[in-house]
């Protein structure tokens, strides 16, 4: 028998529509997946161990895909639970199916996939060989590792597979890849690699593979040969080009998707629509290789302070760039002088919005904005130290003159006080893989029961 996977949303946090969900449990799901996070935001939840989507709203969505897993009879799993997938945010995912559990009167059981990677088991793996750099990696060494605030290592389907095997009604993992979800289940009933994580991957994010990706709820079922995707929005519908599309979607080879212990080819695949709304799919490829899973890791690279002021001058707007280098040879020998920290012991940084923020050198400027916002950034060691930096900066960019022998401007700063601090900020230091035995060697189940009449 097909496999029928609902996804109700790219993540949880971004929404769904209610009533495409309802028509997606009327479908009769065998099980319900929806992804937790990742790491297009940046290394800060990872570095923090903390999700960027509020509890609020998290909760709110949760609460109706816990209804909805209970109309259904089927289990629900969340990956990357809590953006990052830490072990911390896994059980912050936890105590919030705790409480909608109580809430709703629902008894169930739950089972906990813990990814978080102590520091000094990963640096013993490094000196066994048992890391992989991914290009382009980092230089990573012992010290370096354990600097680290927080390292995860992404899940696959066997750790799903592990979790669903206890009976829980409701899986919260921690990092997995986004794929791994939806192919675990149908891996486990015996369907077809290939077309299970080709479904997977074209499913990840929902209705974005779809003509309506605000309505995020698609429905993917797999079989030995292939796979069909169809909306459960009637206004949406899945087409060969918008189901194909996805296979870009944060793939550097649209071709090629790495997963655990294998990768996906689809040079083969073929696309047909059936009808207007749903898409098959066949003639993908799984190709084993040997076990291993990627790691992430973020470590604390300081502490940043930021200003913005706003040039309106033609001018100086026309000289943004120019200006912004002059302000910089100003600022860094005062910077030394008076605070006593050279160039190379903190971080300032420009960024010209309406010019090139995005881009920097490879923006193509083709006419000069009515204004320029002046972002500046500045990374040090202590919060202090970065605020000091700005203090110091502050008159300088309010006033600084394009050249020595003109009278000294006025420019804008939309905020009063102009320095806002960011706290500490983390940089991504892994890109490796781990090579493992066992699947399940670097990950651990934890399995409670909680809800109505429930201690837990």
């Amino acid at each position: 028998m097909p496999t029928r996977v609902l996804i109700p949303s790219g993540v949880l946090g971004l929404g769904f529509d209610t009533d495409a969900l309802a028509r997606g449990i009327n479908g009769k799901p065998d099980i319900i997946c929806i992804d937790g996070g990742s790491t297009d935001s940046g290394p800060h939840s990872l570095g923090t161990g903390t999700s960027k989507y509020a509890r609020g709203v998290c909760k709110a969505e949760w609460r109706a895909l816990m209804r909805a897993r209970a109309e259904a009879g089927v289990p629900l799993v969340i990956g990357s639970a809590g953006t990052c997938g830490t072990d911390a945010t896994v059980d912050w995912m936890f105590d919030i199916t705790r409480e909608v559990a109580h809430e709703l009167g629902q008894s169930v059981r739950v089972a906990r996939l813990y990814s978080s990677q102590p520091p000094d088991r990963i640096a013993a793996a490094h000196s066994a060989g048992r890391l992989i750099a991914i290009d382009p990696a980092p230089e990573i060494d012992a010290e370096g590792i354990a600097s680290m605030s927080n390292i995860v290592a992404l899940a696959g389907a066997e750790q799903i597979q592990a979790a669903l095997a206890t009976g829980a009604d409701i899986v919260i993992a921690g990092r997995t890849t986004d794929t791994a979800l939806i192919a675990a289940l149908p891996l486990q009933n015996g369907e077809a690699a290939g077309p299970a994580w080709h479904a997977a991957k074209i499913a990840e994010c929902g209705a974005f593979c779809t003509t309506r990706p605000k309505s995020g709820v698609v429905m993917v079922e797999i079989d030995d040969s292939g796979f069909t995707v169809e909306p459960m929005d009637p206004t949406a519908a899945c087409t060969p080009e918008t189901v194909f599309a996805h296979m870009l979607y944060e793939n550097a080879d649209p071709f090629r998707l790495a997963e655990p212990g294998g990768h996906l080819d689809v040079t083969d695949a073929r696309y047909d629509a059936l009808g207007d709304r749903r898409v098959r799919a066949e003639g993908a490829q799984w190709v084993p290789r040997p076990y291993t899973v990627k790691l992430e890791g973020a470590r604390r690279v300081g502490f940043q302070t930021m200003m913005l002021a706003i040039l309106r001058e033609k001018r100086y707007v026309r000289n943004a760039r120019l200006w912004a280098e002059r302000l910089r040879e100003m600022l860094l020998p005062r910077i030394e002088a008076q605070l006593g920290c050279p160039p190379d012991t903190f971080g300032m940084e420009t960024r010209l919005i309406g010019i090139d923020a995005a881009l920097g050198a490879l923006e193509q400027r083709v006419a000069d904005p009515l204004e320029v916002g002046v972002l500046m950034i500045i990374t040090a060691e202590t919060q202090a130290l970065a605020e000091d930096i700005a203090r110091l900066a502050n008159p300088f960019l309010l006033h600084c003159p394009l050249t020595d022998d003109e009278p000294m401007p006025t420019f804008a700063f939309p905020l009063s006080p102009a320095h806002s601090n960011r706290g500490a900020v983390f940089e991504f230091a892994l890109n490796h893989e781990l090579a493992l035995d066992d699947p399940m060697e670097a990950f651990r189940l934890e399995v409670t029961e909680v809800g109505h009449g429930q201690a837990g």
